[in-house]
């Protein structure tokens, strides 16, 4: 993993050799930098209300499949500190793929981690536009994501995602939390 003991190399969370930019669903969780922070508002009663900076992302969430039109917006939720939502690539696959994998430096055009990387940016430029806060991150600086395989995990995603604010008392990522806090990534399997 080290070649170099100077220089950290990050491993992937990707699969790899999958082709990103395949027609499919993914399920994608995308965390703000500082998962204490209610950045994009807070819930009442089982409900997200937005502040400015959610309503960016729910704007920007829009814009993604209105400039892209292989994509498509599926179930998603904004959260006090997270977002989660689906993403669905469809239409046919490119007659010849060129690059069919990421790598640092070469964007995949129509790829889930460029459409992630196109939203993230677009959201941090109008955030930090709006707070006048040149160059501050707003993101983490990953995201999860998971390939959905079949209708029954598609459904169980879905039933996740909507469920996510009425179970934000007992969520890992809210900072509000009376429990020690345990950092873990959600699991949509979970029954």
């Amino acid at each position: 993993m080290y070649n170099n003991l100077t220089k950290h190399y990050r491993r992937s969370i990707r699969l790899p050799g999958y082709d990103y930019s395949r027609p499919g669903a993914y399920f994608v969780t995308i965390c703000v930098e500082n998962r204490n922070n209610l950045f994009f508002g807070s819930l009442k009663n089982g409900t997200m209300i937005l502040n400015k900076f959610g309503n960016i992302v729910r704007n920007e969430r829009l814009k993604t499949a209105e400039t892209r039109p292989n994509i498509k917006i599926g179930e998603y939720v904004i959260m006090p500190n997270h977002f989660h939502g689906i993403l669905l690539i469809v239409g046919a696959r490119r007659a010849v793929p060129l690059q069919k994998t990421e790598s640092f430096g070469k964007p995949v055009m129509g790829s889930i981690p460029t459409i992630i990387r196109s939203f993230k940016s677009a959201v941090t430029k109008r955030v930090n536009e709006l707070r006048s806060t040149p160059d501050q991150s707003v993101w983490q600086r990953d995201y999860y994501e998971h390939i959905i395989r079949d209708e029954k995990s598609l459904l169980q995603i879905c039933q996740y995602i909507r469920n996510n604010p009425l179970n934000w008392d007992d969520d890992d990522e809210n900072p509000l939390k009376k429990s020690p806090r345990y950092v873990a990534m959600p699991n949509p399997q979970r029954p």
